[in-house]
């Protein structure tokens, strides 16, 4: 069993709320959400009429997405190793969960997402970033890579990372941080997630 799956069998839908500050798409827009969890942005999507398709590695997390969308397709799948065809979705979401990886791990997710996306297709991308307070926290996995006491490990992005992660001859887009501050007990913690919106280029390989 991995960390995940130990994670929402423990403590449950670990992800609770409306989700925010996701791309709206057009009614009948085929989506995949990579790294859905307990299906929190699945709810948003399938609202909003598209036809959403969530994938998790923790079979825990699918049972509790199953009971939040019951309508929405999902599927037991590792990112690095999509079980769909080519060109098979108009856009993904990948919120969260390529930074749960190593470095060669996040290149074979991100070919993966640009292999199930149509061409001229959407990718919308988030994962923390260097300027997030929780950066250098946990054990050391590898550059910019650390390994919390829960067992999942977070990989905390610069700009220039994610845009090497989806290079200019593949990927049309741009990177936002955006920050905000966290307060517990009186004190104020920085957070800083990079978002990126990116369209798979016509032609691309």
């Amino acid at each position: 069993m991995n960390a995940w799956d130990q994670n929402y069998q423990q403590r449950g839908a670990l992800w609770q709320g409306a989700a925010t500050g996701i791309p709206s798409f057009p009614p009948g827009t085929r989506v995949l959400e990579a790294g859905c969890g307990n299906g929190k942005t699945l709810a948003t999507l399938s609202r909003n009429g598209c036809h959403a398709t969530g994938c998790d590695i923790a079979a825990s997390a699918l049972r509790l997405a199953h009971h939040a969308v019951p309508k929405a397709r999902l599927v037991q799948a590792d990112v690095r190793c999509l079980p769909f065809p080519d060109q098979t979705f108009d856009a993904v979401i990948a919120v969260h969960v390529t930074g749960a990886l190593l470095e060669s791990d996040r290149r074979q997710a991100a070919t993966e997402y640009a292999r199930v996306l149509a061409p001229g297709g959407t990718l919308f991308f988030r994962e923390f970033s260097v300027g997030d307070f929780r950066y250098g926290k946990g054990r050391p996995v590898e550059e910019k890579s650390f390994l919390r006491g829960d067992g999942v490990m977070t990989h905390y992005f610069t700009e220039d990372e994610v845009y090497d992660l989806f290079p200019a001859e593949r990927w049309e887009g741009t990177v936002v941080p955006e920050r905000w501050e966290m307060r517990v007990r009186g004190i104020r913690y920085p957070r800083e997630v990079l978002s990126g919106m990116f369209f798979r280029k016509q032609g691309a390989p």
